[in-house]
């Protein structure tokens, strides 16, 4: 692999969970739920960070 190709592992490898405490990506994944930033929090102190169970959560 390319140092680029690395990198790029690296970065999707950390996504499994949403941080909640960083504005720019709890915006994204509310806007990519469908639901507001106040909803998402809620839902992260039911049922956790990881972005799979999140999207479960909300799709059900």
């Amino acid at each position: 692999m390319t140092m680029i190709a690395d990198q790029i592992s690296a970065k999707s490898a950390q996504k499994t969970h949403l941080d909640v405490y960083d504005t720019h990506a709890r915006s994204s994944m509310a806007a990519r739920l469908g639901v507001s930033e106040d909803r998402l929090r809620k839902a992260v102190h039911i049922v956790g960070s990881r972005i799979s169970t999140l999207t479960s959560y909300f799709h059900k």
